[in-house]
């Protein structure tokens, strides 16, 4: 009887086992008591609560485009992902601002993801916890790249003059972070080829190299520094040291119209290191100091109407300290200065305070302290709304070789009316007292006044206001480009001084609209602006519509 019980249990278990195991092949008859649901894994605010520590940190450095998503996965993202080479594991661990076995700190991983979008190389970034047990949680950073191979074929026009540029650029050499590009530029100033080779991640992974080679029609230039930043908001050290000898044709222009030209040969170079104690509680002090060159020469170029008079010789030499004190806080927002993406608005403190004192036995022209000062901070008048104020102050040598000073001062507003749609508006203005013609404030074109010629106007003030509605659309075509528009007015001015405008100098005012085109996947040059304007105080035969188009960083 026994054998024969045990028999039929037996044969009760196995038709059991045979039932889950066809419920779990065919997605029925599942039991929540044989499957326990998994507990969601905390909040990074919980697992900043409970002092977790950080255990295994995973990363993930995905390609442009995911293959998995049926909508991104056709021949053309193919051959872009095969093109390109991922940024490696190694160049994204070296850029966290967190580490194993110290305790997660979500203020950390903000900033942590401040820092790589800032870099143009992710298109996202995500920061998660993956697995948590014991106290102990796993961290894993997925990034994905943008496209970095710029084939550059660009031309823009802005203000009555074009600009174009050709040659090939990568930004993330074979995934190491290196950029390197070779070009063909030409502009309103000149035209001429560079060569840009730049590793942000050497030694450390924060200190920087840079080379810069450029010749162009009008002369030449050179520069090359070494730079470790106060790269985040807890550095504790900074340096720096950087030379530059630039020898090239400086322009004088009058109602958009070249009038002088003499030629100018720069020289500079800066040795410096700095402190900090690093962040306590949200704010941040930073002392430096060190050494710099700043040296010009002027001369008068063969075949040339040199301005008169010419600028005088001068040279800046002395030892400088500076002061930085800042207040973390940003606000993360979207469809402000980009479209669709995360940004960061800084609304905390951040002040500069620097003061040089030259010295004339280490061959400076003249002994004298020398002052740059600035300062912004942002606001928060309303929900979603943000109000930026700017002030800066600066005494230095002038072309005249007498000392110029300049106080200057701007506001920005970001009022958003919708999800898709924001009012944003700017309004600055600057004096300098003892500068020259070559120290002028300029107007108009890329100056500010879209519907007027480059440099339009100069003077020792200035002041300009913009307005812009600005439209946000969800059309993602090809899912390469974003697509946006904007309707602005222009209002400015720049009077006194020795060059003011001969054909107007009243204030002068434009309006217009635009469409803007985001290529948010790559890291060149993400916003293409193409602008029609009218000029609306028209003299001088400026024409009645400007058509303007090119490149902008942001919306």
């Amino acid at each position: 009887m026994w054998r024969r019980a045990i028999s039929d249990r037996a044969r009760l278990l196995c038709a059991v086992s045979f039932v889950l195991c066809v419920g779990c092949l065919t997605g029925h008859g599942q039991s929540h008591a044989a499957s326990p649901d998994v507990a969601p894994l905390p909040s990074l605010a919980e697992l900043e609560a409970a002092g977790a520590i950080i255990g295994n940190i995973r990363i993930g450095a995905k390609n442009i485009f995911d293959l998995e998503d049926a909508t991104e996965n056709n021949a053309l993202f193919r051959l872009a992902n095969r093109l390109h080479v991922p940024t490696r594991t190694p160049v994204v661990e070296s850029s966290l601002l967190f580490k194993r076995g110290e305790r997660i700190s979500r203020r950390k991983i903000d900033e942590t993801e401040r820092v790589l979008r800032a870099s143009q190389t992710y298109y996202d970034i995500d920061i998660r916890p993956y697995a948590y047990r014991d106290g102990v949680v796993d961290l894993e950073v997925v990034t994905r790249d943008t496209w970095t191979i710029d084939v550059t074929g660009s031309f823009s026009r802005s203000g009555g003059d074009n600009k174009s540029k050709f040659g090939i650029r990568e930004g993330n050499l074979l995934g190491s972070g290196v950029r390197i590009g070779y070009s063909r530029l030409s502009d309103f100033d000149r035209a001429g080829t560079e060569l840009e080779i730049v590793y942000p991640q050497a030694i450390d992974g924060w200190t920087q190299f840079s080379f810069l080679r450029g010749r162009f029609n009008d002369g030449r230039r050179t520069l090359l520094s070494v730079d470790r930043p106060f790269y985040a908001l807890d550095s504790r050290f900074a340096a720096r040291a950087s030379w530059g000898d630039e020898d090239r044709l400086d322009a004088v222009y009058n109602a958009g119209d070249l009038v002088n030209e003499y030629r100018h040969r720069l020289r500079i170079a800066e040795l410096s290191a700095g402190w900090s104690p690093g962040l306590n509680g949200s704010w941040v002090q930073r002392f430096s100091g060190g050494a710099q060159i700043d040296d010009n020469a002027y001369r008068v170029e063969c075949g040339r109407a040199p301005p008169v008079p010419l600028p005088v010789d001068h040279d800046m030499r002395g030892l400088f300290l500076r002061y930085e004190l800042l207040e973390e806080r940003y606000i993360r927002v979207k469809n402000h200065n980009l479209i669709e993406r995360p940004e960061f608005l800084a609304l905390g403190f951040i002040g500069r305070l620097q003061v040089t004192r030259a010295f004339t036995p280490f061959g400076s022209t003249r002994s004298d302290w020398l002052v740059s000062a600035n300062a912004s901070k942002g606001f928060s008048p309303a929900s979603g709304q943000s109000v930026i104020g700017s002030l800066r102050v600066e005494r230095r040598i002038a072309s005249t070789g007498n000392i110029l000073t300049q106080v200057g001062a701007g506001l920005r507003v970001f009022a958003p009316q919708t999800e898709k749609s924001l009012w944003y508006g700017s309004i600055s203005a600057d004096r300098i007292r003892g500068g020259g013609i070559a120290d002028q404030l300029l107007i108009g074109g890329t100056f500010g006044l879209r519907g007027y010629p480059a440099r339009f106007q100069a003077g020792d003030q200035r002041a300009l206001l913009t307005l812009e509605r600005r439209y946000y659309s969800s059309w993602y075509p090809f899912k390469l480009f974003r697509v946006g528009g904007a309707a602005f007015f222009d209002v400015g001015r720049a009077w006194g001084g020795p060059n003011q405008n001969r054909v107007n100098a009243g204030w002068l005012t434009d309006a217009g609209v635009g469409l803007r085109f985001a290529l948010d996947r790559a890291s060149f040059a993400n916003v293409l602006h193409a602008d029609i304007a009218m000029p609306l105080n028209r003299a001088g035969g400026i024409k009645p519509v400007q058509f303007i188009v090119k490149t902008e960083l942001t919306f």
